[in-house]
């Protein structure tokens, strides 16, 4: 045997170097190359899934956006996270779904909220936080009062949660979960009108509700309660807000919609036939803002029904028009999913 067979491969100088030095390298590593680099060695494996590297990268401004969707399995009668992860082919970055394993069953009924890279999950007494960076589950704090049917979304890092108080649907509390503080903030308020609860967004620092009957406004400064007879002309639920400006697809008319909140008016997205030719319009059609842009998740029947998604991005023009041009769609084999359902959609910095 040559002496070329047994000289062994000299080691990496990046394994020999401080730890500091090497957790400042990785943090600047896109997270899509995590699962590589773990292979490198146990000590590169504990780093990328140390809580270190994450705060490293927040510092440096390496923060990336991932997205996470709820999927009921209607084979198995439970909901499970999965994230749409990035898989480089050749230098094309696609993207499929993955399931995140280790994690317990998401709750049926449950409001599910992203802040930074947690995921809060209310679901009345059994209320917990999913930590995207390491995918552990940690207990939230008892909420204050019983509540159902919750809604929820976030302003300046404070969690406001909508829901009746205890079964009874004609009386609506709000509470307040501070992200900071992990703590319940003391005090309830009661809306001076009766209503129900479907679908919350947030634009500009208001809280639209969508019920079953009619939309409302609520403005946490003010604590105060208006309606808005426009935006209830459209059934806008599982919309999303880009830039405080809402948007839906309504599958009926296959356009994604758009609704002004600064002058009260509906508008369609303009430039997206690809939408209509590509036959996108079903039922469990789902939008989530990502980075700055839209990214709308549908399923589509070929042989087996697959969840697919188009991510798109918006720009607004002289006289007030938004125009959208689909940036990428999810390949065909990608994202495979049998008889799944998006049950809800969700964007992450880690």
């Amino acid at each position: 045997m040559s002496r070329a067979k047994n000289k062994q491969s000299p080691p990496s100088r990046i394994t020999s170097l401080p730890e500091d030095i090497v957790v400042d390298i990785l943090a600047r590593v896109r997270t899509c190359d995590y699962p590589r680099v773990s292979l490198v060695s146990k000590r590169f494996r504990s780093l990328v899934s140390s809580a270190e590297i994450y705060s490293r990268r927040y510092s440096l401004g390496y923060t990336e956006h991932c997205l996470y969707l709820i999927l009921y399995d209607k084979d198995n009668k439970n909901n499970r996270l999965y994230t749409l992860r990035r898989k480089d082919n050749n230098g094309n970055c696609s993207r499929r779904l993955v399931l995140i394993p280790g994690l317990p069953d998401m709750p049926r009924h449950a409001s599910f909220v992203a802040v930074g890279s947690r995921i809060y999950v209310f679901c009345g007494i059994n209320s917990f936080i999913i930590d995207c960076t390491s995918h552990t589950v940690q207990p939230l704090p008892s909420m204050p009062v019983p509540m159902s049917n919750i809604v929820s979304a976030v302003i300046g890092g404070r969690i406001y949660v909508f829901g009746y108080h205890g079964t009874d649907p004609e009386s609506v509390a709000i509470l307040v979960f501070d992200t900071e503080t992990q703590t319940w903030e003391d005090g309830m308020t009661k809306p001076v009108m009766e209503m129900s609860l479907c679908f919350l967004v947030v634009m500009a620092d208001k809280m639209y509700v969508m019920g079953y009957e009619n939309s409302y406004v609520y403005d946490p400064k003010e604590s105060k309660w208006e309606t808005d007879e426009v935006l209830d002309s459209k059934t806008w639920e599982n919309a999303c807000v880009v830039d405080d400006v809402l948007y839906f697809y309504d599958f009926r008319g296959k356009e994604l919609r758009v609704y002004d909140p600064e002058h009260k008016c509906w508008g369609v997205v303009n430039g997206l036939d690809d939408l209509k030719m590509r036959r996108v319009g079903c039922y469990w059609t789902r939008t989530v803002s990502y980075a700055g842009k839209l990214v709308l998740f549908f399923r589509k029947q070929k042989i087996i029904w697959e969840i697919c998604y188009a991510e798109i991005s918006l720009e607004r023009r002289k006289g007030g028009q938004i125009w959208g041009k689909v940036d990428q769609w999810s390949s065909d084999h990608a994202s495979t999913a049998g008889r799944l359902y998006i049950m809800k959609s969700l964007d992450v910095v880690v």
